[in-house]
C-alpha cells in the first residue's frame, strides 16, 4: 500500500467525554486538597476519580462499589498491623526485619481470601494496595491512625466525584420518536469489519436512553452477529436486503418475504437449463436452511466449508424439497458467466416477480454473486413495516448511495453514523425561553 494511501485511511479517534470527564475529575481534586490544608494525599483521590470514570454508568457504580469495599478491607487489616506493631518491639536486625516481612506478607493471603469469603475477588487489588500503602509506607509516623482515616477518606472524596463528574451531562433532548436505521458495511462498520470503541459506547448510551436503532443489510443474522455482538440492539434488524425482519433478542424472524412455488419451481429449472449450482436459502422454524448441490467448484466449496461453522444458519446437501418457500436464491461464479446468466435471467417472463442482484465478490476476486427474491424484498418495503412495528412518526436513514438515505455516508469514516445521530436524536435543550436566548 502506498504511503497516500495509509494516509488517506488514518483518522484521529474522537475525543471522547470518558477523557474530558477524567480531566475534571483530576482538577477537582486539586481543589478539594487546597481546602484540606495538607491533611490528605490528592494522589489517591485522583487514582479513585480515574478508575471510576468509566464508559458507562452502571460500570461507573460497580466500579465504586469495588473501590470502597477494597478500600475497607485494606484499611481494617492496616489497622490490625498499626495496633500489633507496638507490642512486637521490633531492632531492625537482619533476622527481625525478615520475620517482619514474612508477618506483613502472611496478612496478604488473610486480605485475598477474606475478598473471596465476602465473593468480592474484583476488590483484592485495591485491598492490598490500601494494606500495602499503611503498613509499608507510614507505620512510623507520628499518628498513622490519622493517616488510615485520611486514606480511606481520600478514596472517598476520588470516588465521590468520579461518580458526581461521570453522572453529569448538558441536558438535552431524547427524540424517542424517530426510527434510526442505518447500513452496515462501509457505513457503521470499519475496514477490519467491526464498531470503533466510540460508536459501540455512544450508541450503547443512545440506545440505554430510549434511542429506537437498528441496522439493515445485505447481510444473514448469521454474518452480522459477530460485528454487532457488543451493541444492545432491542429493535429487530433488515436483514438479506430487505428479504426478513430478525428479532436478535428473541432469534426469531418476525416477517419475510418469500418466492411463490411456483416461481420457484421456474428459477430451478432456469437454473438446470443453464447448468448452475446454487443455494435455496429457506427459513424453518427460524432457522435459515440452505439446501445446496455437490460439484467440484473451489469457490463454491470453500464457501460452503466457511459458512457452515456458523450456529445460525444450516447447510444441507439435497435438492430443494417441495412445498419449502424460499427467501433467496444465491449463485457464485466468475464474473464473464455471472454476467451472461444475469442477463439471460432477466428476459424469463417469471423475472417480472422478481428482484435479481448481481455484485462483485470481496473474498473472491474475479467472481461475482447473483441473488434472487421476492420483487417486494425491498429495504423500503422492510423498513416501512419495521415503522409500523415499533411505532415510530419518523425515519432517518444512513446510508452509502446518494439520493436513497437521509444522511449520505462517506466510506472510511465509521463514527460519521453515530455523529450525526447524536445531533438529532439528543440536540442540547434550550436553558431559557426563546424570547430570551434571541
Amino acid at each position: 500500500m502506498s504511503i497516500e494511501n495509509e494516509e488517506k485511511h488514518f483518522q484521529l479517534p474522537p475525543l471522547g467525554m470518558r477523557i474530558i470527564k477524567s480531566a475534571i475529575g483530576v482538577f477537582l481534586c486539586y481543589v478539594i486538597d487546597i481546602f484540606r490544608n495538607g491533611h490528605g494525599i490528592v494522589f489517591y483521590s485522583q487514582l479513585a476519580v480515574l478508575w471510576c470514570m468509566q464508559e458507562y454508568k452502571e460500570d461507573t457504580i460497580s466500579k465504586a462499589k469495588q473501590r470502597i469495599l477494597g478500600t475497607l478491607i485494606g484499611a481494617v487489616y492496616g489497622l490490625i498491623i498499626l495496633l500489633v506493631a507496638p507490642f512486637l518491639h521490633m531492632k531492625n536486625s537482619v533476622i527481625e526485619d525478615v520475620i517482619w516481612a514474612a508477618f506483613i506478607s502472611l496478612f496478604i493471603v488473610v486480605i485475598l481470601y477474606s475478598t473471596v469469603v465476602v465473593n468480592k475477588k474484583q476488590a483484592s487489588y485495591f485491598s492490598c494496595v490500601v494494606f500495602l500503602s499503611i503498613v509499608v509506607n507510614h507505620l512510623t509516623d507520628a499518628n498513622p491512625f490519622l493517616f488510615v482515616w485520611n486514606r480511606v477518606l481520600d478514596t472517598l472524596i476520588g470516588i465521590g466525584l468520579g461518580v458526581l463528574v461521570n453522572a453529569c451531562s448538558l441536558p438535552r433532548e431524547h427524540r424517542n420518536h424517530i426510527l434510526f436505521v442505518s447500513g452496515l458495511d462501509d457505513t457503521l462498520l470499519t475496514e477490519e469489519d467491526h464498531l470503533s470503541a466510540y460508536s459501540k459506547v455512544e450508541l450503547n448510551r443512545m440506545i440505554s436512553t430510549g434511542a429506537k436503532f437498528t441496522v439493515s443489510t445485505m447481510r444473514t443474522p448469521a454474518s452480522l452477529m459477530e460485528p454487532l455482538k457488543d451493541i444492545h440492539l432491542n429493535l429487530p434488524v433488515i436483514v438479506m436486503d430487505g428479504a426478513a425482519l430478525y428479532d436478535i433478542k428473541q432469534k426469531k424472524y418476525l416477517y419475510e418475504y418469500v418466492i411463490s412455488n411456483d416461481c420457484a419451481t421456474k428459477v430451478i429449472s432456469f437454473f438446470e437449463s443453464q447448468k448452475c449450482s446454487y443455494f435455496a436459502n429457506v427459513i424453518i422454524d427460524d432457522l435459515l436452511v440452505i439446501y445446496y448441490q455437490e460439484i467440484e467448484g473451489e469457490v463454491y466449496n470453500e464457501l460452503i466449508q466457511k459458512l457452515r461453522t456458523s450456529p445460525y444458519r444450516n447447510y444441507v446437501k439435497r435438492p430443494l424439497p417441495p412445498g419449502e418457500q424460499v427467501v433467496y436464491f444465491m449463485l457464485v461464479d466468475k464474473r464473464e458467466r455471472q454476467e451472461e446468466l444475469y442477463h439471460e435471467l432477466l428476459k424469463q417472463p417469471f423475472c417480472e416477480r422478481l428482484k435479481v442482484l448481481l455484485y462483485d465478490s470481496t473474498d473472491y476476486p474475479g467472481y461475482a454473486y447473483i441473488k434472487v427474491y421476492n420483487h417486494n424484498a425491498t429495504r423500503k418495503n422492510m423498513l416501512q413495516y419495521l415503522r409500523r412495528y415499533v411505532e415510530a412518526d419518523e425515519i432517518v436513514t444512513f446510508g452509502t448511495i446518494e439520493g436513497r438515505y437521509t444522511h449520505l455516508i462517506k466510506p472510511g469514516d465509521a463514527n460519521q453514523v453515530v455523529r450525526l445521530m447524536k445531533k438529532e436524536y439528543e440536540p442540547v435543550k434550550h436553558c431559557f425561553p426563546q424570547k430570551l436566548c434571541k
